[in-house]
């Protein structure tokens, strides 16, 4: 049987303490999540919906977001998700507004994305949705997205409770953003219109996530280097 010295056990022994690092991130996404590319007001903006499934037995089968109807997104883009079928719904708003001296009476309020069978997201998994939305209102305007989880087995889970007044977050908050101040430039987000949507949400979406990738890295670096210790000790042994 080989045996080790205890300083190469010790080098060992480190190897699952970096694992536990590397794991650390993923607790940060146990809710459903919205990543904005931009929060400027008057922009078109990327938002990515980060969908973990929670259950040890089921998958997610079914994403659905409400948009804002007291202030309506008048452009809506969804990208497409292979093996994912999407759906924008429109309604009529219960107060019409003026825009460029036209009134708007209609607007998108839902999106729906369904899994194709065999697409679901699979226990202890995630996926990302993204879709283009524009323009945005004015400073300073929070605009919450409730988003409603369907599993294979039936459950649904709606993410959308808002903070208490103490700031505690509930059991199932809902995505939320808060509107910034418009671009001076005149940029508005990372295109001036819907065009081009598709580009910039899959942008967004292989962006996400740097802290996660960089931690990972530095773990496979310090267990290769600890390994590597304990070779190097047994050797002199």
């Amino acid at each position: 049987m080989t045996r080790f010295s205890m300083p190469a056990r010790r080098a060992l022994a480190a190897v699952p303490a970096t694992a536990v690092l590397v794991l650390l991130p993923s607790v940060a996404y146990a809710h459903v999540t919205v990543n904005p590319d931009t929060t400027a007001a008057e922009s078109y903006a990327s938002l990515t919906f980060r969908v973990p499934t929670e259950s040890d037995t089921a998958s997610t089968s079914e994403l659905v977001v409400d948009l804002p109807t007291d202030t309506p997104f008048l452009s809506v883009t969804p990208r497409s998700l292979p093996g994912w079928d999407v759906k924008v719904e429109t309604a009529t708003l219960d107060e019409p507004f003026e825009v460029e001296g036209a009134t708007v009476d209609e607007a998108p309020v839902r999106v729906t994305w369904t899994a194709q069978e065999g697409h679901e997201v699979p226990p202890h998994e995630y996926q990302e949705f993204a879709v283009r939305v524009g323009a945005l209102p004015e400073e300073g305007t929070t605009v919450v997205l409730p988003a409603h989880q369907t599993y294979t087995d039936g459950n649904v889970v709606d993410w959308d409770d808002l903070p208490a007044d103490d700031g505690t977050e509930p059991e199932a908050p809902a995505p939320v953003l808060t509107t910034t101040a418009a671009e001076e430039d005149g940029h508005h987000g990372a295109a001036t219109s819907p065009d081009g949507a598709d580009d910039a949400a899959a942008a967004t979406t292989d962006a996400v996530d740097p802290v996660g990738r960089w931690l990972g890295g530095a773990g496979l670096v310090v267990g290769a280097a600890g390994i590597g210790v304990a070779l190097a000790t047994r050797r002199r042994a």
